[in-house]
């Protein structure tokens, strides 16, 4: 690797810290950390939870299903944008306000025991481990292909790869919390963005033009043009299904939480769904046109085993190291920006969830340095998983898509219902997070023993479908919640957060 692209990679991590030192000095209780004392912008707000959202897969695990399908991969895309833009329209500006009218919660678990007024915290406990286990495994995923990138790029021992990424990442996260990790991933945002627009342009420019991509793309197999090529009925409903995913995963819409004011939602959302239309579109360009690309180069096509290396190789065969670095920063910078949010509400789970059942009376400096602890232990056990998947068995698209499931099915329907059914209560609630989190855990053994087809269904539509039942089914044999919740309910929907400062 060129001495140039190291440098530029450098400067890049450099810039990173530095963000998150700026971001210590304005962090002085746990609502600051865990939340950045809603104080976040749309357009920060937006490329964050974009940012955080798409991780490793949209430059890595989307363009390599781009290459190995060809159009077919569009299902998937069309599945998360309409996820996200529901998500956006539904969920965010409820939520914003709901978690104020429920004691100015500050996380999901924090909300759920507010909103159903839970004495016994079962709720908040059963949400809080939720989070830790599943999110302790994604980030796990999230340092193996940071590690691996380092590995590839610059010639390190997998060992030196792996701390380096942790510590830097834990370092701003450890730091700034919510403001660092906002921050960062609304830089990170945009590089991603800026790779994603420029690698298709010069690919296809240095190919001759889109047609002589077509042309080269049919020569290899004409039904890479196919939107159903060699897909099935399961498979098409398994990659549209990402789309559920959204309504539950923490770290996106903990953002939804951390926005400055309701109003300033409809401009997040057009930020937000521009980038990730525009992103995602030169996703799966960046696979599509590989195909025409690397068809022409045995030797490089050769290499292609492990498709979701196709952005890394167009990276470094079509640019200046100086470019080439920023482009791998890119990479790294999809991965950062998952994993930091992922630790953040992680610790935020410990310091807010766990922590005050055992010690009610902390203190908000004793809350904050649990927090900050708290990423040190999650990110040190995430480490030594990290050390056991050196192998590269699984794929980047196969680890997010198992904790993207988990969280989609356990918390997906105790989100939508809590803010817009008043007959949930948290008996239902309960049963939906522990039914969504068991089907994820056990669908592809059962599914298997009992209908082998049934198992190539993505986990999370039985996993959402069983748990919106449990929670509806549960709430009705157990009573409709109290007049109070009932009458809480009725000030969330008419709810302005906005009027007390205008």
């Amino acid at each position: 690797m060129e001495t140039a692209t190291l440098v530029t990679f450098i400067v890049y991590l450099v810039g990173m810290l530095i963000i998150g030192l700026v971001a210590y000095k304005l962090t002085s209780n746990l609502s600051d950390y865990v939340l950045g004392g809603r104080s976040t912008g749309p357009a920060v707000t937006a490329l964050s939870a974009g940012a955080s959202d798409m991780s490793s897969w949209l430059l890595l695990g989307l363009p390599g299903l781009a290459y190995a399908t060809g159009v077919s991969s569009i299902w998937m895309s069309v599945g998360l944008l309409i996820g996200a833009y529901v998500n956006w329209r539904i969920v965010a500006p409820r939520l914003r306000s709901y978690t104020e009218v429920a004691d100015d919660a500050i996380t999901i678990p924090d909300f759920l025991q507010s909103r159903f007024r839970d004495k016994s915290s079962l709720l908040r406990v059963v949400s809080a481990l939720i989070i830790l286990v599943f999110f302790t495994f994604y980030v796990s995923s999230g340092l193996v292909a940071g590690a691996i990138l380092f590995q590839e790029s610059f010639g390190l021992d997998y060992m030196q790869a792996l701390l380096i990424g942790a510590i830097v990442i834990v370092s701003y996260t450890f730091l700034g919390g919510y403001l660092a990790v906002s921050w960062t991933d609304f830089v990170q945002g945009l590089l991603m963005f800026l790779a994603l627009v420029v690698v298709p342009i010069v690919t296809i420019v240095e190919l001759g033009g889109w047609s002589e991509v077509t042309s080269q793309v049919g020569a290899v197999d004409p039904g890479y043009f196919d939107p159903f090529y060699n897909m099935t009925t399961i498979g098409i409903i398994s990659l549209a299904a990402w789309g559920l995913g959204y309504f539950g995963q923490p770290h996106i819409i903990v953002r939804f939480m951390g926005i400055k004011s309701v109003k300033q939602i409809p401009a997040a959302r057009r930020i937000g769904m521009s980038w990730m239309a525009i992103s995602m579109a030169g996703a799966v360009l960046v696979g599509f046109i590989g195909i025409a690309y690397f068809a022409g180069d045995p030797l490089i096509a050769g290499d292609m085993d492990n498709s979701e290396k196709v952005f890394i190789l167009l990276s470094d065969v079509l640019f200046n190291p100086i470019v080439s670095g920023i482009l791998l920063a890119a990479i790294l910078s999809a991965i950062m920006s998952t994993i930091d949010s992922q630790l953040l509400v992680s610790s935020s789970a410990l310091a807010e969830d766990l922590y005050p059942v055992v010690r009610p009376n902390a203190s908000q400096k004793e809350l904050v340095w649990i927090g900050r602890i708290g990423v040190l232990v999650i990110a040190i056990v995430a480490i030594l998983l990290a050390m056991g998947a050196q192998n590269g068995e699984t794929s980047v698209l196969d680890l997010v898509a198992y904790a993207w499931a988990g969280f989609g099915a356990a918390f997906g329907p105790a989100i939508l219902l809590s803010l817009y059914w008043r007959g949930t209560n948290q008996w239902g609630i309960l049963a939906g997070l522990v039914v969504g989190s068991l089907v994820v855990f056990t669908w592809v053994d059962v599914a298997s023993a009992i209908w082998a087809p049934a198992a190539k269904l993505y986990e999370i539509v039985p996993g959402f479908i069983l748990s919106l039942l449990a929670i509806i089914i549960v709430s009705k044999l157990t009573g409709r919640p109290g007049e109070d919740i009932q009458n809480d309910f009725d000030r969330a929907v008419a709810y302005d957060p906005d009027a007390k400062t205008e």
